[in-house]
């Protein structure tokens, strides 16, 4: 596994879908911004910010709402820009850069053609941030803007926001909703301890974003109030309004009893050892490995340490699609690099070994390993990690 695995967190997505953009269309009569998206696209892949800013800006003096040009122009060339660098047609820089455009150009057309709010049309205030070690924010950050267009008063906490800090906020504002994002599976612990802790002082908690799973499957599994597909979506129900939680203690295992097994808490704790072992026997297993450079070691030490990290939140949530999911996906990724897919399967192998008196996580270990055996290239020779 000598492709940067460790760049995965990085990506868009990991499971097909956005919380807030949709791979974009082709441009045609019954789609007004289309051209603008083919044209966006072209100056964010080229790191062109002042055409995008122009490209933008053009689409709002066309006439456009705003909303629409945050939801229907810049959101869906968001979303290209992660599934061209899964296709491994950008680069990590590339698709860096394009990131920080599309952010820069939100804050430098705000102004252009956007009526200032209307204090009588107020509708509440809310709270939007990134759980803690989210720094994805411009799925975060569209919303916020969408959600003061439509008359919210918005504290946008922006990436990475711990929840202690989270929760002192929400005593000192008062806000009527919390609305948190999260795109990376592996942040869900951390995203239920954040909102049970919202919820704990009596805030209404909408969740959102590409963490919480096909259809937000996760958002009910962990006691959130709502879930929204996509920011007019998260809008529309705000809208109707959410009812204050019954505000009451409790812990991770009352929502997820099968914790009570212990199998997450002792993977999660001993991920370090874990990483260290499974890389000591790939070494013995695999002899090149031995002509790795400390690059490339490691890049393959981070490239484990993902696989277990995607394992223990499948063990937390107690659903071995989370993991077969990263890890077909992952496969993708390692195809488009032209690294063999089946070069997880050593990795899993030594893992199950490592984890044999763990009745689930065996369980979702063989479930991934029997998918990924199931994909052609898995019957193909070559170097196995």
């Amino acid at each position: 596994m000598t492709a940067p695995l460790r760049d995965l967190t990085g990506s868009r997505d990991q499971t097909g879908s956005n919380d807030l953009t949709e791979t974009p269309g082709a441009p045609g009569a019954s789609d007004p911004l289309g051209s603008a998206r083919a044209q966006l696209w072209n100056d964010v892949r080229d790191g062109d910010e002042i055409g995008a800013i122009r490209t933008v800006r053009a689409a709002v003096e066309a006439g456009n709402a705003f909303e629409s040009v945050l939801l229907d122009l810049i959101a869906p060339v968001q979303a290209r820009v992660g599934v061209e660098w899964a296709a491994n047609r950008i680069s990590v820089a590339q698709e860096h850069a394009a990131t920080a455009i599309n952010d820069r150009v939100i804050t430098l057309t705000a102004d252009v053609g956007v009526p200032d709010p209307d204090p009588a049309q107020r509708r509440g205030r809310i709270t939007v941030a990134c759980v803690d070690g989210e720094w994805h924010a411009l799925p975060a950050r569209l919303l916020a803007e969408v959600l003061r267009l439509r008359g919210w008063q918005v504290d946008f906490l922006g990436a990475h926001t711990p929840t202690p800090h989270l929760v002192r906020h929400l005593h000192q504002q008062v806000p009527d909703v919390v609305a948190l994002s999260s795109s990376i599976p592996t942040h869900l612990p951390v995203a239920h301890a954040a909102l049970t802790a919202c919820q704990a002082v009596g805030t209404p908690v909408l969740v959102g974003g590409a963490a919480f799973g096909p259809g937000g499957r996760y958002a009910k599994v962990l006691g959130a109030d709502a879930w929204a597909a996509d920011a007019r979506d998260a809008a529309d129900l705000l809208d109707q309004g959410l009812a204050r939680p019954d505000v009451m203690l409790h812990q991770a295992v009352d929502d997820l009893p099968h914790l009570i097994d212990q199998e997450y808490s002792m993977v999660a704790r001993t991920r370090g050892e874990l990483v260290k072992e499974v890389l000591g026997e790939l070494e013995q297993l695999f002899p090149p490995m031995a002509r790795y450079t400390v690059q490339q070691r490691r890049h393959t030490a981070e490239d484990i340490a993902h696989i277990v990290d995607y394992l223990a939140t499948a063990l937390y949530l107690d659903d071995a699609g989370l993991f077969t999911r990263f890890l077909d996906w992952t496969a993708d990724i390692l195809s488009a690099r032209h690294v063999p897919a089946h070069s997880l399967l050593l990795a899993l192998d030594v893992l199950g070994r490592r984890l044999s008196d763990f009745p689930r996580a065996t369980r979702v270990l063989n479930t991934a390993r029997e998918a990924l055996a199931a994909r052609p290239e898995s019957n193909r020779t070559g170097e196995s990690v």
